[in-house]
């Protein structure tokens, strides 16, 4: 069945309402009307549903506020929850919970060293740092893969491409990381939950890489985070202790939580 025609008016109500919606965010009508670089007058009209910009002006308005022109014909509410992968009507109920559920006493920002078994080479362990913090409600990491690592692959150690980022959503019993390199390169999945220990300051789990089956490389490997907080001097010194070590070089407690010797199940 097709939509009702609506009229100019409707349209123009529309608009006026989902521009009075964005304009929210900005101190005064005058400041945005400036940073538009329209006349104040004529912004108004566009406000209370007199008036359509031209279809220029309709470009930078929905360029300025990140929007289609879709800002004619829907709630402004829809379409930036459409906007929203995890978040919006499809998997809110899903995936959604858990990412915007996930507070600090469960899983506190901050930098956290990591360790866990190499996987370019049995015999070694990667120990790196990365930083989880949040924005809105939502909670992010970020890190940077060991040179070392790069090295061996073949690939360039620039900070551009050794960077990675991901989100953490809540799970039942702990929280699970999903984490890209930039241009979604290489993804991996990671899932932690905490142990008792002196400080409650430990996750233990394993992170899987998305890669091929290999006869001989790992896509899988117990992993450990350690919360360090915001301390400057325990964040650099770990963070002059990264990269690949032997097993006689982990610290006793990060050696203790990988159950070396174990097979992962």
């Amino acid at each position: 069945m097709s939509k009702p025609t609506r009229s100019p008016a409707e349209l123009r109500n529309m608009f006026g309402s989902n521009l009075r919606i964005l304009a929210r965010k900005y101190p005064s009508i005058s400041d945005l009307s400036r940073r538009l670089g329209i006349n104040r007058t004529q912004f108004n009209r566009y406000l209370s549903g007199e008036s359509f910009p031209r279809p220029d002006v309709l470009d930078r308005i929905c360029d300025f506020f990140e929007m289609d022109a879709r800002i004619l014909l829907e709630p402004v509410d829809n379409l930036t929850e459409r906007g929203q992968i995890l978040t919006g009507p499809i998997l809110s109920d899903f995936l959604g919970r858990g990412v915007n559920n996930l507070p600090e006493d469960v899983f506190p920002s901050g930098f956290y060293r990591f360790s866990r078994r190499s996987f370019v080479s049995d015999e070694l362990y990667i120990v790196g740092i990365v930083y989880v913090f949040r924005d809105s409600d939502n909670a992010y990491v970020r890190g940077f893969e060991a040179k070392e690592a790069m090295r061996q692959q073949g690939l360039p150690v620039d900070v551009k491409t050794r960077e990675f980022r991901g989100y953490v959503t809540r799970q039942e019993d702990g929280v699970a990381l999903v984490i890209s390199r930039r241009n979604s390169m290489t993804c991996s999945f990671n899932y932690l939950a905490q142990v008792a220990s002196f400080e409650n300051n430990f996750w233990v789990g394993y992170v899987t890489r998305t890669v091929r089956e290999s006869a001989s490389g790992t896509r899988a490997a117990r992993m450990v985070y350690e919360h360090l907080g915001r301390d400057k001097a325990g964040v650099w010194e770990a963070a002059r202790t990264q990269g690949f070590k032997t097993e006689d070089e982990l610290m006793p407690f990060h050696r203790r939580l990988l159950q070396i010797g174990d097979p992962f199940r």
